[in-house]
């Protein structure tokens, strides 16, 4: 649905005009309801309001072909939450004047931290779409508050309003606690004795790509969808990923962002490694002693230069290009000389086109903490050389505080208006220059600059660096030109499953026809046999959860499969759709019971999503790009979307990409709560573990070192129903689109597919959508559809690695050669298609 012609239509408050019967729409709860909500319209001062009547027409035609490399992109606007207060405009004019906004915190209990202070959003405006309507339940998300509240001010002054389809409209969101504070108020309900909120859909305001598909429902925006979960580097992640599906011709405009709230996980993990200050944080000052967390979000809309044009939309800056990398090195700790993070500068200044004399102003990562900013410090000067000591570099965290997974993109709003006032801000509350960092922190005053060009740096837990370098739109850097758009083939894969370790003991259940899996207290569950003493050492065992040996045995087999040894031009994209659960409540319950006091240091780095795609480049030494996709039932698909793009764009010679997940007791608990899963519709759906991971390659990369080829993977397509939380639409119509967009990425026609495999998992409501859109795709139906999940159990989000492993083994075996299609949906409207043929099919 969209309004006018193409803008995403805003949700109307009143009763529902979708004229569809209430069978064509479908709740993840098995509950018909449908109470969609207005998004509001105008500008906010940053950008040209849209124009109401759409009068330059909407974007019609083709996605871009091979030249879509090429595309340049522009951020149109930005939108804020912050400590500063409900807006981009407050947060640009109190950090220009160096006012900081870290005061004493109201809206958690402070007993016991180290710190009572933080960067607390001062008022939480409530956004104009209810997803509690969706979802029942009256308890209110404030991270999704947050993100709806921003998305709102960047869309409404965006200036396209009639100009995008809504189909060609994305979501790329970060994020790194999700709706972790909606658990943490269940939780402790329940350990209290209290009653849990009344309504037992509310779990699904926790999963980080609820927030995703929350802004999908909100803005009726239907392409490509994008959660990312890589800690505190998440919405620079967000960015750089979003950046990629324009380029590549996967949509004309992205809705990019992140957002966090205040948890008591958070505030007891900094304690628990002695990371927070009692006072607003000081970075690179040589008093400084810690970081002060915040909260918020910011919300970016970036847009294909020549759509923005076209519709004379406002150009804030230019995205001129990224640069990701691992350091391989620690779990929380970066590495001492920034290595790591220099290699990020680097690829980010040369996939700009820009020389370290370019760049006149870096929005730092700045925490505030000893060791990151002299890191940071050393990273700069490594990448930047001379320049480093004529480049202003100021912290925004000295005044909101960090936002955790919200930080790369409120940073980069803060970048973005920078630029457009040609003004380096300051860092507050500085003390006097460390000579271990001793770059020019812009002290106290904002500076008035010329500025052309400007970066801004992301570091995470784990070793996840992120930096994107940004452009004015009054000057014109000529960016290099584009590598060749060569395939990406598979190269070797290693699997752990229910069936047991190896792809033929997978294999082997799968052509059994032997059901996996056994009931729990309710619930089928397919456990993975995993010893980690078989794949890992002591040494390693010690900083390792469950997640985490899973992810590294899987890689470690996959790369001797395909015979390559990790470096800096290996990366790891990992997916995961639960996270690492067992660990979050290691490490919360024992808090919520006896208080801060009890929290593990060593159980908290093991709480970020993108921890066990860390102890993967630790374990095996790649330090290429990584990120961590966290889009549900769909997340190791949309890793392997990831990687592809990113080995596509010549990125990377070679991308590990593992798909994760591990059932703790939380986590079996949420589910046997949803009333999907309920009676006999649960009882046909097993919820099974994996560690299952893929070596992706350019083929080039694969040829000089005489690999051994076992597929070609060709094309995929992200698609969203834009149905709200938990629900998608029984048609399919998402899921046909994913799949003939994916096959037309691959140049395949539908007919020549040799078979479908499916991501149907037992539950009729959600599998039904697939098989009606699979039924108009191939209607003479000679096209055999496999459902591996209903037999071997859904790997929540592995199940894309599930079944490309099983496709390869399948043409080992004899199977029918050609094109096959391998599909993903989670349980909110999310649908991922991918292509892959044989190596020799050609």
């Amino acid at each position: 649905m969209t309004h006018g012609s193409g803008l995403p239509a805003p949700r109307s408050t009143g009763p529902s005009t979708d004229r569809r019967e209430p069978a064509e729409r479908t709740a993840a709860m098995d509950d018909p309801s449908y109470a969609p909500s207005r998004a509001p319209e105008g500008g906010d001062g940053l950008g040209t309001p849209a124009d109401p009547n759409g009068v330059h027409g909407p974007i019609t035609g083709h996605p871009p072909g091979p030249g879509a490399a090429a595309r340049r992109i522009v951020v149109c606007a930005v939108g804020a939450v912050t400590a500063q207060g409900d807006g981009a405009g407050p947060l640009w004019e109190n950090v220009r004047a160096g006012i900081t906004a870290i005061r004493p915190v109201r809206g958690l209990p402070m007993d016991g931290y180290l710190t009572t202070v933080g960067g607390e959003v001062p008022r939480v405006r409530r956004p104009a779409y209810d997803y509690l309507a969706d979802i029942g339940g009256h308890d209110r998300e404030p991270a999704l508050d947050f993100a709806l509240t921003a998305a709102e001010e960047a869309l409404a002054a965006s200036g396209l309003t009639g100009a995008v389809p809504a189909e060609r409209w994305g979501v790329a969101f970060g994020t790194c606690n999700g709706g972790l504070r909606s658990a943490e108020k269940v939780l402790r309900r329940s350990r209290e004795g209290r009653p849990a909120p009344g309504d037992p859909r509310h779990y699904l305001l926790v999963p980080p790509h609820a927030m995703a598909e929350a802004l999908s429902g909100a803005f009726v925006l239907k392409g490509p969808l994008l959660s990312v979960n890589t800690a505190c580097a998440s919405g620079a992640h967000a960015l750089a990923h979003a950046t990629e599906a324009i380029r590549a011709g996967r949509a004309d405009a992205m809705l990019v962002g992140g957002s966090d709230a205040f948890t008591e996980t958070a505030f007891a993990g900094f304690t628990s490694l002695q990371s927070l200050s009692a006072t607003p944080a000081a970075p690179y000052s040589r008093d400084r002693d810690g970081l002060s967390l915040g909260e918020g979000s910011g919300m970016l809309v970036l847009v294909a230069e020549d759509v923005a044009r076209a519709v004379g939309a406002p150009v804030l800056a230019e995205v001129l290009g990224y640069g990701l990398s691992a350091d391989g090195y620690h779990a929380t700790a970066p590495h001492p000389q920034g290595e790591g993070a220099a290699r990020a500068i680097r690829q980010a200044l040369h996939t700009a086109g820009l020389v370290p004399e370019d760049v006149g102003y870096i929005n730092g990562h700045g925490t505030g903490t000893p060791k990151n900013d002299s890191a940071e410090s050393n990273a700069v000067r490594a990448a930047l050389g001379e320049a480093a000591e004529k480049t202003t570099l100021s912290s925004t965290k000295s005044m909101v505080g960090h936002l955790l997974g919200a930080a790369g993109a409120v940073e980069a709003v803060v970048t973005v208006l920078a630029l457009r006032e040609q003004t380096a801000p300051p860092t507050a509350n500085f003390t006097g220059t460390d000579p271990r960092c001793g770059l020019d922190a812009v002290p106290h005053t904002a500076r008035p600059l010329d500025l052309n060009a400007a970066l801004s740096n992301n570091f995470a837990f784990a070793g996840a660096n992120a930096c994107v370098a940004f452009g004015s739109p009054g000057h014109r850097f000529e960016a290099p030109p584009a590598p060749p758009d060569e395939t990406v083939v598979v190269t070797g894969f290693g699997v752990i499953s229910a069936a047991g370790d190896g792809a033929a003991a997978l294999w082997r259940a799968w052509t059994s026809g032997r059901a996996l899996g056994a009931e729990e207290d309710g619930l089928r569950v397919a456990r993975a046999d995993f010893d980690p003493r078989r794949h890992t050492g002591p040494r390693e065992r010690r900083r390792m959860d469950r997640l985490g040996g899973l992810a590294v045995a899987s890689c470690r087999a996959a790369l001797e499969h395909a015979g390559l040894t990790a470096g800096e031009r290996v990366g790891v994209v990992l997916g995961t759709g639960l996270g690492p659960m067992r660990s979050t409540e290691d490490f919360l319950l024992p808090v919520l019971d006896g208080g801060p006091a009890h929290a593990g240091p060593a159980v908290f780095p093991n709480t970020v999503f993108n921890a066990a795609a860390g102890q993967v480049a630790m374990a095996v030494g790649a330090r290429g790009p990584t990120s961590t996709a966290a889009t549900g039932h769909a997340a190791g698909a949309s890793a392997l979307t990831v990687a592809h793009d990113l080995l596509r764009r010549g990125r990377a010679d070679a991308v590990l990409v593992p798909a994760v997940e591990d059932l703790s007791p939380g986590v079996l608990d949420a589910y046997r709560g949803l009333p999907l899963f309920a009676g006999p519709a649960g009882r046909r759906y097993t919820l099974a573990e994996a560690g299952i991971a893929l070596v992706l390659e350019r083929a080039s990369a694969a040829r000089a070192r005489g690999a051994r080829v076992l597929a070609e993977f060709t094309g995929h397509a992200t698609a969203s129903d834009a149905a709200g939380l938990g629900r998608w639409d029984a048609r399919g119509e998402g899921v046909e689109r994913a799949m003939r967009a994916a096959l037309a990425d691959a140049g395949v026609r539908p007919e020549e597919l040799t078979a479908i495999w499916s991501g149907a998992g037992g539950i009729s409501a959600a599998d039904a959508p697939e098989a009606r859109a699979t039924r108009r795709l191939l209607p003479d139906g000679a096209c055999p559809v496999h459902a591996p999940h209903r037999r071997l159990g859904e790997p929540v989000g592995a199940g894309a690695q599930l079944a490309a492993v099983l496709a390869l083994t399948d043409w080992e075996h004899g199977g029918r050669p050609g094109p096959v299609l391998v599909n993903s949906s989670p349980l909110g409207g999310t649908h991922i298609s991918l292509v892959l043929r044989p190596a020799t099919e050609n």
